[in-house]
């Protein structure tokens, strides 16, 4: 098996992207009314900056979602039919003038995606890490002028049409790329929380400038929206997390990037070196899974494995995970210009040759 992962650098506002073609998208765009972003905003269209100049921060913050609706557009144009957008957004609360407010980001583009064509599924609340002491900002132990901050940012899920159709083919490759019982409790809660999960994978000042979310975010919606071979989009790619992301998970993907600064970080992930960092999170998924038997067994819980995975031999609770396969990937090329393949071993195998840092725990029983 192989993958394909396109870096382009520009404005995706037109995008080079044929219609319908495009799987799934995984997205971080920059948040209306955070002051990191504003000058960003500003280029895009000055009137942005006359805003907060003259103190109208609801006019500035309209302006900027604006910008935003002009990829949504191009987001329904590439989507096939069936197909999932995840969008990754906070909310704002900032004080332009007199005034201070909460800025909705996430309900602003839910109506936007919805006036746009876009199915609103269920949303994820991601609870991010955060190490403030004060739970609290304002006029401190003081009624009634505190206000609650924001612990927490929106995982926002759109489906352009009706349930996704697949092909013979898709249908295999679906069957393969199931996910384990106990992934699926986990991943399909409303509310993600990532402490202690593999994530920091970019330089620390780089991630503060972009903003970039953690690799377990795209990873997990990949797998939980998508299909082996699918294509994956991400029209706001940052360091390249999503591209990482679907790299390591068997999918194709095209990511577009304005600020060409970030290239040199974003090849620097897609890389040879990051096999053993990818590979070893493949392997978890294995590990956590035999460690999740070994508890329920531990239980006399017997009776809850009814199957066996056709590849590994191990048990699993539902026959969906019967045809499940976790690929290693092999090589991780640089084959021209903007562009990354995959190369993946298509045979089952419960650790990489490469021994990682894993291979131990994974082949204890």
């Amino acid at each position: 098996m192989e993958t394909t992962h396109k870096i382009l650098f520009g404005d995706a506002k037109t995008m080079d992207i044929a219609d319908n073609s495009v799987d799934l998208v995984v997205t971080s765009p920059p948040y209306p009314m955070i002051e990191m972003w504003d000058e960003q905003f500003a280029e895009m269209n000055p009137e942005i900056r006359k805003a907060l100049k003259r103190s109208d921060g609801k006019g500035a913050f309209e302006s900027m979602h604006q910008q935003l609706d002009v990829i949504w557009q191009e987001l329904y144009r590439v989507l096939r039919d069936g197909g999932i957008a995840c969008i990754n957004i906070g909310d704002a609360t900032r004080k332009v003038g007199d005034d201070f407010q909460l800025y909705s980001n996430h309900a602003r583009i839910v109506n936007a995606f919805i006036n746009i064509g876009f199915s609103n599924m269920p949303n994820i609340l991601w609870r991010k890490q955060t190490n403030a002491p004060n739970k609290f900002m304002g006029s401190g132990m003081m009624p009634p002028s505190a206000y609650v901050t924001l612990e927490h940012e929106y995982i926002l899920i759109f489906r352009k049409g009706g349930k996704r159709t697949f092909s013979k083919n898709e249908k295999s490759l679906r069957r393969e790329s199931a996910y384990f019982w106990e992934e699926r409790n986990q991943w399909f809660s409303d509310l993600w929380d990532f402490k202690g999960i593999f994530q920091d994978l970019a330089d620390s000042n780089i991630r503060d400038r972009s903003a970039a979310f953690p690799f377990e975010l795209p990873y997990r919606l990949i797998n939980m929206f998508s299909i082996k071979k699918d294509t994956v989009l991400d029209p706001f790619l940052g360091t390249g997390t999503t591209s990482l992301a679907a790299l390591c998970s068997g999918r194709n993907s095209i990511g577009y990037e304005i600020d060409k600064g970030f290239s040199d970080v974003i090849f620097s992930l897609l890389h040879t070196e990051s096999l053993s960092m990818l590979n070893d999170r493949i392997r978890k998924r294995i590990l956590d899974h035999k460690k999740f038997v070994k508890k329920r067994l531990a239980k006399k819980d017997d009776d809850a494995f009814k199957y066996e995975n056709n590849h590994y031999g191990f048990p699993v609770i539902t026959k969906q995970e019967k045809p499940l396969l976790l690929n290693y990937l092999k090589t991780i090329d640089r084959q021209y210009e903007g562009t990354v393949r995959g190369k993946y071993f298509d045979e089952a195998m419960l650790d990489y040759p490469q021994k990682g840092t894993l291979f131990a725990e994974v082949n204890q029983g």
